[in-house]
């Protein structure tokens, strides 16, 4: 995996931040499951949905009725689901993220599955130890447990919660979206490996309407952003405020690249087994343990 991870990375940086090579025949457009968290009429799976249909993809919006953030893979596998289309090409799923997806691959694609599973853009940046709860990776990640390629897109905040900023950078969060989706295309091959996605996040450049300062391929942080505090606020209740903390980011992590103006590709994969390099620390852990 590790192997096959870094030539994908070096076939998209140098595509991504180069020139787009000339190519005698565009390949046929995909067809693409697009979803969310942030529920179907939200400006980031509209503009992502309209700029991929723009490019040529055949597009179907299958996603949540409502607003689903933070959800991570929760699937319930309940006895029933309410799900209905308000446009064409469009399914509203009264469900999780994950949820949408299923509805999405066993029925609405049901006769053939897509090409590609697009969740986003998300309103927020999904990095860090944010990213293990997000609704948007968690979406990704359904579809990468049923074998289709997936890319999770998030769009950054402003630090002083100005909500234009990020609308405004959506648009730009698209057109990248559609240029990462046609190189993956144009190489020969799947679209990526098997079970490996991509979490993309897209930073907000200024007031939003500037575009990122580069590409970077990157690993998830492993802090947490968000610290909560709590304080008794009547009976049984507890006010909540939450700070943020980005002080910690290395070099070469998500976070960093999205403090640095720059674009965070991560690599991501459908389990959460340890990475080759820690199956060592597992041995010295079970040595000479009894059941």
């Amino acid at each position: 995996m590790r192997t096959r991870t870094a030539a994908l990375a070096a076939s998209l940086l140098v595509a991504l931040t180069g020139a787009a090579p000339a190519q005698a025949a565009r390949p046929a457009g995909l067809r693409i499951l697009v979803t969310d968290d942030d529920g179907y009429t939200a400006p980031g799976i509209r503009a992502v949905a309209a700029a991929l249909t723009a490019a040529g993809h055949d597009v179907t919006i299958v996603a949540p009725a409502v607003n689903n953030s933070g959800v991570g893979t929760k699937q319930g596998y309940g006895p029933a689901v309410q799900a209905w289309q308000p446009e064409p090409k469009v399914w509203a799923v009264d469900g999780t993220p994950g949820e949408a997806v299923l509805f999405g691959l066993h029925q609405v694609f049901a006769a053939a599955p897509p090409d590609l599973v697009v969740s986003g853009a998300n309103f927020g940046p999904n990095v860090a130890a944010v990213a293990n709860h997000s609704g948007t990776v968690g979406a990704a990640i359904t579809a990468l447990d049923y074998g289709i390629p997936a890319i999770a897109v998030s769009t950054d905040l402003d630090p002083g919660g100005d909500p234009q900023p990020t609308l405004r950078a959506m648009p730009l969060a698209a057109a990248f979206t559609v240029r990462l989706v046609d190189h993956l295309r144009s190489r020969s091959g799947p679209l990526l490996p098997t079970g490996l996605g991509l979490n993309v996040n897209y930073p907000v450049v200024g007031d939003g309407s500037r575009p990122a300062r580069g590409i970077e391929l990157t690993r998830q942080a492993h802090q947490p952003i968000f610290r909560p505090t709590y304080r008794p606020d009547g009976p049984g209740q507890w006010k909540v405020t939450v700070a943020i903390d980005t002080a910690a980011a290395a070099r070469g992590t998500d976070l960093h690249a999205l403090l640095a103006d720059r674009i965070s590709l991560s690599p991501i994969n459908a389990d959460w087994n340890a990475s080759p390099g820690r199956t060592d620390l597992g041995d010295r852990i079970l040595a000479g343990l009894d059941s």
